[in-house]
């Protein structure tokens, strides 16, 4: 709708709105997307060309792993009701909130080609001794049971991941590393996982912590392989995203 004259009744912005919907013109946010420094970018794509061939059997022994915060209900974000007008405080348009604050849980997972391992929850804040104590008692004795003794890790480049006293974990459990190009999370198919459960949680409510951390549970345990065979046939699209656009962000 244009204003051609000073007469004209000016349109409300409600109006401006509806009009611009209805021609298909729908407000959203813009994706937000990490700014990725130029040394970053290049070891981005050195990476994806040397494992944009590698298949199933090359991932095979490998182990890919990350941590995830949970809310207890509903997002960080801000979300928008769409309701009529008077009907602000009708409860079909209103989102459910838990009391004292809400809350959180964080959790570590990890997989294979072969197997989902343990959901490991987090209390308190994760730092290089709790790091230790997930490595030592979670991940090390699931991936040598499950994946073999010749098994390889993946994780992110986190400060407390790789610390000396982390560093020495490895080399003293003679712990094989994959590396990992920085700022790289479209290439880790885990990131993938965790919005599986969080889709599967959507509109879930959790009372306490502890109840929403059995949630988790049963979500990731339920996983089912199908989903770890196409997460991995995904590899090597991801790296031939991330060749395409020289290093920068990509869609997944």
């Amino acid at each position: 709708m244009v204003v051609k004259t000073p007469n004209e009744v000016t349109p409300s912005l409600r109006t401006v709105r509806r009009r611009l919907q209805d021609a298909g013109l729908h407000g959203r946010r813009p994706a937000k997307k990490p700014s990725i420094s130029k040394k970053n970018r290049i070891a981005r794509v050195a990476w994806a060309r040397a494992h944009l061939h590698w298949g199933r059997q090359d991932w095979a022994n490998h182990v890919f792993s990350d941590e995830s915060k949970f809310n207890l209900f509903g997002t960080d974000g801000i979300k928008w009701i769409r309701r009529p007008v008077g009907c602000r405080f009708d409860p079909s348009y209103q989102l459910q909130t838990v009391k004292h604050g809400g809350g959180s849980v964080m959790v570590w997972g990890c997989f294979s080609g072969t197997s989902i391992g343990s959901l490991r929850r987090i209390t308190g804040i994760m730092d290089r001794f709790v790091y230790e104590d997930i490595l030592e008692n979670t991940m090390r004795p699931w991936a040598r049971s499950t994946v073999g003794r010749a098994f390889v890790f993946q994780q992110d480049n986190d400060p407390k991941h790789t610390s000396k006293h982390i560093k020495e974990w490895f080399r003293r459990r003679h712990v094989d590393l994959l590396d990992w190009p920085s700022q790289s999370p479209d290439l880790n198919p885990i990131e993938h996982l965790w919005e599986h459960v969080e889709r599967q949680l959507r509109g879930v409510r959790a009372s306490n912590a502890n109840q929403k951390f059995d949630q988790l549970q049963d979500v990731w345990q339920a996983i089912p392989m199908s989903v770890i065979d196409t997460l991995l046939d995904s590899m090597p699209r991801r790296c031939q995203a991330v060749i395409d656009a020289k290093g920068f962000p990509t869609k997944y």
